[in-house]
């Protein structure tokens, strides 16, 4: 197979704790810096329950599911029954994706406590509940194809009214950097899914790495496309509830330097649960077309 397929898209701790000293006067010296790294964990591990990404994890996962179902009736059909149901969800398995996501988002939030506590006081009072609670609903909602569809025309709607909505919600992409992020993601994404699939090809059929990485760019713009249409309908549907001073809230809390820090350790986070995620699901995928047993 000479090509690459397209990939649009697009969260507990791991602790190393010191050693104790040998002498009174080193565990003293130490005790105080195993104190601050021990309230970092626990600061991070309070943030990333206030996110509620143990409820979120699972409704990616049936997303993933979907995905990884379309691929198979799309690149082996007759071939993409029970078993490679089973294929699906154990690359897609929650758990795993999550313990990646949150070792990754530590990682990157280890110097900085300022972040996390603006965060917690955002996402811990009643107000970033609900938007935490909107999103997560949100994303169970466009599982239903019906439903995913309504809303797209509701997203399309409110575009072609130019609706001031539109305007609250496009200050929100922009003060994330969500369109760029995402699509960067999803080039990662469909880079590792490339590398699974070549894996299981003859190396007479493999394409050299910079020619695979030309078809992985080419990608770009569709991806920025399905990504830009996406946003606009999940969060057309997520924040309807909200008024614009809700929501204009928490445009001004991504807007500052901590939500910002926020947001890039979202995307390592995501990164790294999703990076391995795709390049299985390339190799799988692979090994079925090739007639492998999944």
């Amino acid at each position: 197979m000479r090509g690459s397929v397209g990939v649009a898209r697009a969260l507990r701790l791991a602790l190393a704790a010191g050693a104790l000293g040998l002498a009174p006067l080193v565990f003293m010296q130490q005790a105080p810096a195993r104190a601050e790294v021990v309230q970092k964990a626990a600061d991070t591990g309070a943030l990333l329950d206030e996110l509620r990404l143990s409820e979120l994890f699972p409704v990616l996962a049936e997303e993933g599911g979907a995905y990884g179902a379309s691929l198979g009736q799309s690149m082996f059909p007759g071939r993409d029954g029970a078993r490679w149901q089973q294929t699906v969800a154990r690359i897609y398995d929650p758990q795993r994706m999550e313990v990646r996501f949150d070792e990754a988002f530590a990682a990157a939030l280890a110097e900085k406590p300022g972040a996390i506590d603006a965060a917690r006081d955002f996402f811990g009072s009643a107000a970033g509940q609900r938007i935490v609670t909107l999103e997560i609903e949100a994303r169970r909602v466009l599982l239903d194809e019906a439903a995913r569809e309504a809303a797209e025309v509701a997203a399309d709607k409110l575009r072609d009214a130019r609706a001031p909505r539109l305007r609250l919600i496009r200050a929100l992409i922009e003060a994330g950097d969500l369109i760029e992020s995402n699509v960067a993601a999803g080039l990662t994404g469909a880079a590792a899914f490339d590398e699974g699939l070549t894996e299981t090809l003859p190396a007479a059929q493999r394409l050299p790495q910079d020619e695979r990485m030309a078809q992985v760019w080419r990608q770009e713009g569709e991806i920025r496309a399905t990504t830009t249409a996406w946003l606009l309908t999940y969060m057309a549907l997520a924040y309807a509830p909200l008024s614009d001073a809700e929501l204009q809230a928490y445009i001004d809390f991504t807007a500052t330097p901590g939500g910002r820090e926020i947001n890039a350790a979202l995307f390592a986070g995501f990164d790294a649960a999703f990076t391995p995620v795709m390049r299985e699901l390339g190799h799988e995928v692979g090994r079925a077309m090739q007639g492998s047993e999944i």
